[in-house]
């Protein structure tokens, strides 16, 4: 994996349904060795083409310089939900990114690695799907039956991950350093004189939360603490999940805590108060996300803050290009995240 910073992303390309009337399908055709009606149902990805002979057609189109134009076409998001606000503002700047381009998104929010996301996917695809875009869904998941990526490269729709890419996969991933993501959270606790500091995890085999936990426990380590794994508390990345992981930790004298989502964090408010302790007296809590109501609760969190602005850009560029058939890097981009300071954390109480 590299690092990549955010781009600008391309300039709408106004001559890109000329580029296309260039070439004819006759050339295509010659070049792949194939039917006319062949190239025809490739560049409109259409169903009933071999993949052998889909990926021979892709790669005439590649080396005659066909683009296919990016006017009037889909663009499929899928998410887990919008309740959540990160997903919902993630999928509204990755859609304004793109709108500028000719391009119509479809937001739909799926339980990830469910029938209903193929399920999407399957019902949308004859209305003329550009891509795909898959933010924080089936991505996510390490172990499970990636059905729908399957599907979409059978019939030779392009996607982009965000927050973690499909095993074996080789197209783009844009993703939050994770990793530094937990070294700021850490490192800001630490230097505030905190030396018992927890981690409330997500779900195992959570590609995003095992590279907080990886994270988490080489900054702990890089400090000199001993077993950090301890003070690893596993759970759903919503309320509940973090106030029962909060009181695990709690319960073992804790005095720092770094949520792995926003929700987590609201949830070790609620231990803490249960408690009968108090943020950030008695214990400090670091989120993570920068939902846009952190202002408004008592007290503000503190948390590190996702760069959705660079992911939609990143997003955006790598859209448009696998649309075009242009060349992009397969290398994952690590977007670097943020620690924004409110008032849930404070100096460690004195005697800890």
């Amino acid at each position: 994996m590299t690092t990549g910073n955010a781009t600008e992303p391309p300039k709408r390309r106004k001559g890109s349904r000329a580029a296309a009337g260039t070439t004819t399908l006759a050339q295509v055709a010659q070049a792949a060795d194939v039917s006319e009606a062949t190239v025809s149902r490739v560049i409109n990805r259409k169903y009933g083409v071999a993949p052998a002979t889909r990926q021979a057609v892709e790669e005439a189109l590649k080396q005659i310089g066909y683009e296919r134009p990016l006017d009037n076409r889909l663009v499929v998001m899928l998410t887990p939900n919008l309740k959540n606000p990160i997903f919902a503002l993630q999928a509204e700047r990755v859609e304004n990114e793109l709108n500028p381009y000719g391009l119509t998104s479809i937001i739909c929010p799926v339980y990830p690695g469910t029938p209903r996301e193929r399920d999407y996917v399957e019902s949308l695809v004859d209305a003329g799907v550009a891509a795909i875009v898959f933010l924080s869904s089936s991505n996510t998941l390490r172990d499970e039956d990636h059905r729908v990526v399957q599907f979409v490269e059978s019939r030779g729709i392009p996607y982009v991950s965000i927050n973690g890419g499909f095993p074996d996969s080789d197209t783009p991933v844009v993703s939050t350093d994770d990793w530094r993501a937990a070294e700021l959270a850490v490192g800001h606790l630490h230097d505030l004189g905190h030396r018992r500091i927890g981690l409330l995890a997500g779900p195992t085999d959570n590609l995003p939360a095992d590279r907080r936990v990886e994270g988490f426990l080489r900054a702990l380590e890089q400090r000199g603490v001993d077993n950090p794994e301890q003070f690893v508390v596993r759970q759903h990345f919503n309320v509940e999940g973090g106030q029962q992981a909060a009181s695990a930790l709690l319960a073992q004298g804790t005095t720092g805590i770094v949520a792995s989502s926003d929700e987590m964090a609201f949830g070790a408010y609620r231990a803490a108060e249960r408690a009968g302790l108090r943020v950030p007296k008695d214990v400090s809590v670091v989120g993570y996300d920068d939902s846009p109501v952190l202002d408004f609760i008592g007290p503000p969190l503190t948390t590190v803050r996702q760069p959705i602005e660079r992911i939609a850009e990143n997003v955006a560029r790598l859209v448009t290009s696998l649309i075009s058939n242009r060349a992009v890097s397969t290398q994952e981009i690590l977007v670097e995240p943020e620690l924004r300071l409110r008032g849930s954390t404070a100096p460690a109480p004195t005697g800890t």
